[in-house]
């Protein structure tokens, strides 16, 4: 089930609401979980199983490392819980990879190749890993007290609103919500203003750009002319951030409606002025789980200039293949990492020389450039692409681009680079961070998400393309 359709929009979240709403409280956390495991089920009834198994299984390892006297002991349970869930990560998303590649250097020997059947890849199973992470590495560290009751820790990891695509909430940032929170009328509101908002970006900026990227992309690229290839990645940059923040603004605002506070995840990643600052604004969760989990525990910046450089480079890598197991992704985190060690060594100052504009296009072009790493499985597409864009290639193939899809193209270039001038970042805070919204800010607010709620729905009610690209993580 996705957010972006109108089952779970007119039946699922409905039905949801108004039985949390009167039911009573100490009954409001089963609620979320039975929703959560049928949310789950809906697209994944097999998997559910497995799901719920490994979780109990988790929740038990990590009460008694816990409770263990000795270090030893600690120690040896962290290992079994993290093996576990890597363990569950790897058979599912990787284990193609492996065998596939490894045939591949059995072939060259002149060796049979190894038969296997294709494991289905679990929907959201890289978000669902990453949060029970968190979790048996925070109570491991003394960050947070582990849950004492199971069906807490069953919320915690499949809570709907962000158990697919994240935001990837750190245990220590959401234990006290789910045993106690505060339910304001305020928040409720507020929730539904960023569900509307979310749901805007994915279905009427992302949807559109996304139809016109796909059509564009999945062309031979050499057969493409240079000014289709441009419109074509630049669909798709515009494409993924607002299909993802969209995604994000919808789980932070209904985890909002229902008393949680999740964190941000996106801040105006394309106004970035250099690849370190792209990674502070772009997938905010990610990067600071990557930060805490494995780059300060490799050393981070307290080692050696060159061990640095290979630590950060190393987390950009694991990062690429934490997105998907394809060469392809690690190829896109390795350029990520490259580009953040050139940063540190000399490009972060002389961006800073060139001055603001200079250096935010000059990074969203590295970005874009990265995103066809990202999109296109083999690096032969992708070279072909970039000879197509550069105009080396005398493709002749063009596309009709409609009034919808310009009109959307020059909103989503708007509401990506307002925020760099001072006028667009004053609205960006009325509309996300007001500091005392008034009778006129939410009259103003709800007549416009219920505008954009509307015109989503009449637009999911006619359009067959509604894909999120973050569910296949």
């Amino acid at each position: 089930m996705v957010f972006s359709s109108t089952y779970f929009l007119l039946s699922f979240l409905a039905i949801f609401l108004i039985v949390y709403q009167f039911i009573n409280p100490k009954y409001k956390n089963y609620t979320i979980l039975i929703a959560s495991i049928y949310f789950y089920s809906w697209g994944a009834p097999v998997f559910v199983y497995l799901l719920l198994a490994s979780t109990i299984i988790d929740f038990y390892l990590v009460a008694a490392m816990h409770c263990a006297q000795s270090i030893r002991s600690k120690k040896g349970l962290l290992i079994l819980s993290v093996s576990l869930n890597l363990g569950l990560l790897f058979y599912f998303k990787y284990f193609n990879f492996f065998i596939d590649n490894f045939n591949i250097v059995l072939s060259k020997f002149g060796v049979e190749n190894l038969t296997w059947t294709e494991i289905i890849l679990p929907i959201g199973i890289s978000f669902y890993t990453f949060q029970t992470l968190t979790y048996s590495i925070d109570v491991y560290r003394h960050v947070h007290k582990p849950l004492t009751k199971l069906t807490d820790y069953l919320l915690y990891i499949m809570s709907f609103p962000q158990m697919i695509a994240g935001p990837i909430v750190r245990f220590n940032e959401i234990a006290d919500q789910i045993t106690s929170r505060e339910e304001r009328t305020e928040d409720k509101i507020y929730g539904f203003f960023r569900l509307a908002i979310g749901l805007g970006k994915k279905v009427l900026i992302a949807n559109v750009l996304g139809h016109q990227a796909d059509l564009i992309m999945s062309q031979d690229p050499n057969s493409l002319g240079m000014l289709t290839a441009w419109i074509g990645i630049l669909a798709y940059t515009f494409q993924i951030y607002f299909d993802f923040a969209g995604y994000s603004d919808m789980a932070i605002g209904l985890g909002q409606m229902i008393g949680f506070r999740f964190p941000e995840n996106f801040d105006n990643p394309y106004t970035a002025r250099n690849i370190t600052e792209f990674w502070r604004k772009w997938h905010i969760t990610l990067g600071r789980f990557m930060k805490n989990y494995l780059y300060i525990p490799l050393g981070g910046n307290r080692v050696g200039k060159y061990r640095m450089f290979f630590n950060l480079w190393l987390v950009f890598l694991l990062s690429g293949l934490w997105h998907g197991a394809s060469w392809n992704f690690v190829i896109w985190g390795a350029f990520h990492g490259f580009f953040l060690i050139l940063d540190r060594l000399f490009l972060k100052k002389l961006l800073d020389k060139l001055g603001k504009i200079p250096s935010i296009l000059f990074t969203f072009f590295i970005v874009m450039i990265a995103w066809l790493f990202f999109r296109l499985e083999h690096f032969w597409q992708v070279k072909a692409y970039l000879k197509s864009m550069f105009g080396f290639n005398n493709g002749n193939y063009i596309t009709e681009w409609d009034l919808s899809f310009k009109f959307t193209m020059i909103l989503a270039i708007i509401f990506s680079f307002f925020t760099i001038f001072k006028f667009g970042q004053k609205i960006n805070d009325w509309v996300y961070t007001p500091t005392d919204p008034t009778k006129k800010w939410y009259f103003s607010m709800f007549a416009v998400c219920v505008l954009l709620y509307v015109l989503a729905l009449a637009s999911l009610a006619t359009e067959d393309f509604n894909p999120f690209i973050y569910f296949r993580f």
